[in-house]
């Protein structure tokens, strides 16, 4: 039903999701430990969905009846000098996923593999919605600067920037 170009990607995608899920884990857990109780829950929520986007795609192989292979995870950084680094990582994180994505969706196409680019459209979407939401987390802590507690509150008014089905 799928081409096995887009397996084989689709199963790297899968580590780079719950490569993401445990980094996203250890930024929280990072959090919690400097008293950053609403950061440290925000990115535990963002874990979630990344486990739950990883779960997604070891379905779509399943019901497509391809393999699963769960590759080897390295270890997350876990060890941050600020907010702001912390922040900028899980930014970046999310452009890397957005341009793994893209990459499996044009192998998708290059090889006429409409079911896949169908399935990874959701995919896309979601992307937009994370990149700017980690944009939109980037400039306002920035603009707290060292007042953590104006970043708490907004995170604690606002709640989870953006709401997705994950």
């Amino acid at each position: 039903m799928i081409h096995g170009k887009s397996a084989q990607l689709i199963n790297e995608q899968i580590g780079h999701e719950f490569s993401a899920f445990y980094q996203y884990i250890a930024v929280s857990t990072w959090c919690d430990s400097e008293a950053l109780p609403e950061m440290s829950k925000y990115f535990a929520q963002q874990a979630d969905e990344e486990r739950a986007h990883a779960m997604k795609m070891v379905k779509f192989l399943s019901d497509t009846n391809r393999t699963v292979d769960f590759p080897a995870l390295d270890a997350p950084k876990s060890d941050f000098g600020s907010v702001e680094g912390v922040v900028q990582l899980t930014y970046y994180q999310e452009f890397k996923v957005t341009d793994q994505i893209k990459a499996i969706y044009d192998a998708a196409a290059e090889t006429n593999d409409r079911v896949t680019q169908n399935f990874l459209q959701w995919f896309l979407e979601e992307q937009v919605e994370e990149v700017a939401s980690m944009d939109t987390l980037l400039k306002i802590t920035r603009r707290a600067g060292n007042d953590l507690f104006r970043l708490e509150d907004y995170i604690a008014r606002e709640g989870h920037p953006v709401v997705a089905d994950a």
